[in-house]
């Protein structure tokens, strides 16, 4: 007679592989959440990290903005007394009013331009990481301050159009360069703007003369400096005052959601 031995192992209950599968279930699924958790952590740093680089950005753009701002004004302004004097006043008796405002308005032109700054913006939109900027509000700024920028831009080509021709072939033949040379002799490390304003200042007196003056037209110089006025005044009133106000609303939002100062 054969004898073969049974091992008898007690079945284990549906219940019981039930609760391994919660177990399993829930082993997975609070992974997830801690990856998610952690995902959403990082997004969020990367977002408020984000908002504080435009934030710099803008802000430094808004101080340039005053800046040039006022130099633009003051640019206006000798505009119109270039076109008083050149109308009603001797040409070969200069008096030491003239050759700042000349210098200002007929030769300087990148010191009075407002170029913005988009790299921060630029660099976001490359990568494609504007994405982590949920508001919708942010996102419409975002676009209304990139045209506005794009519009500076136009003007000041336009504007450099025209300082590239007529006024730097105007220069060439009627400007006296010399007064510039004894200017920086004040200061050879000094910006231009600075130098000016220190002779306005002073009592120092630098003689200077309307070259070529057998062909200088009065009326056509004083249409030519109306003309350039009425460019930067356009500018000023309109492009930049646009950019202006998104930079201003882009700052207040970016305070109001990421608590920046």
């Amino acid at each position: 007679m054969e004898v073969h031995a049974h091992s008898h192992s007690a079945r284990k209950k549906w219940t019981h592989y039930f609760w391994e599968f919660i177990m399993l279930f829930l082993a997975v699924f609070c992974g997830f959440l801690a990856e998610y958790k952690l995902e959403h952590t990082i997004e969020h740093q990367r977002e408020k990290e984000y908002a504080r680089a435009l934030y710099d950005e803008l802000y430094a753009d808004s101080i340039v903005f005053a800046k040039k701002i006022s130099g633009r004004l003051g640019k206006e302004k000798d505009c119109d007394y270039l076109v008083s004097y050149i109308r009603d006043s001797s040409l070969t008796n200069l008096p030491k009013d003239f050759y700042p405002a000349y210098t200002v308005v007929m030769y300087l032109i990148t010191s009075y331009t407002f170029e913005p700054k988009d790299g921060v913006l630029n660099q976001l939109k490359g990568s494609g990481s504007l994405r982590y900027f949920k508001s919708a509000y942010l996102q419409k700024l975002f676009g209304e301050i990139s045209a506005y920028i794009n519009n500076v831009r136009d003007r000041n080509d336009q504007e450099y159009q025209f300082f590239a021709s007529p006024i730097k072939q105007f220069d060439l033949k009627h400007y006296d360069f010399g007064w510039m040379n004894e200017l920086r002799k004040m200061d050879e490390n000094g910006y231009n703007m600075d130098l000016i304003a220190r002779y306005r200042a002073g009592n120092t007196f630098i003689k200077a003369d309307i070259l070529n003056l057998d062909s200088f037209d009065r009326g056509e110089v004083i249409n030519m400096i109306r003309f350039y006025k009425q460019m930067l005044v356009s500018t000023r009133t309109l492009a930049m005052k646009d950019y202006m106000t998104a930079n201003q609303k882009l700052l207040e939002e970016l305070r109001k959601e990421y608590n920046l100062k």
